[in-house]
């Protein structure tokens, strides 16, 4: 697969998991980034024990907890550990107070119960942030993204159902 010029990054279809298209070019933006992105991109170079400690050190610092709640979220989701992610994510759907910031926490718990082959929950969390962003009358490119992933997780959970009736 060859990257579009620019594009370093990409949301894989099939797994709906973020993944680094062009290494060197992620791990320039680290020099250069804001704290928050920079927990992101090590996230996403696997580098999660990185992503985790400073992503609690920017939580603890910051006076607005949602974006570095999400972040961290994040960063624990990348591995694997589903308790501590769905804490952190609970905590910023309580403080998200507006419906684009209720949207952007939906969507992150969505994709947290599509890795943990929840596909039924996270299809419906898909639906409450693609309908949340729908309202808001603008951010169409997150509306055909959250209606992708819940096409992918309506699409995965009527395979697991039939596999069960079969057997």
């Amino acid at each position: 697969m060859t990257p579009r010029p620019q594009e370093v990054w990409r949301t894989d279809p099939a797994t709906l998991r973020d993944i680094v298209l062009d290494v060197p070019a992620m791990e320039a933006r680290l020099t250069q980034c804001l704290e928050l992105e920079r927990v992101w991109i090590l996230g996403l170079l696997d580098r999660t024990s990185e992503a985790i400690t400073e992503g609690q050190r920017l939580l603890a610092s910051s006076r607005d907890r949602l974006r570095p709640l999400l972040v961290l979220a994040r960063a624990y989701q990348r591995q694997y550990s589903w308790h501590e992610a769905a804490r952190l994510q609970e905590e910023a759907l309580c403080l998200s107070g507006t419906s684009a910031r209720e949207a952007l926490v939906r969507r992150q718990i969505g994709h947290r119960l599509f890795d943990e082959a929840r596909y039924r929950e996270a299809a419906a969390e898909f639906e409450w942030a693609r309908d949340l962003y729908r309202s808001l009358g603008q951010r169409e490119h997150i509306v055909r993204a959250c209606q992708q992933a819940l096409d992918r997780s309506r699409e995965l959970a009527n395979r697991e159902a039939i596999a069960f009736t079969t057997h």
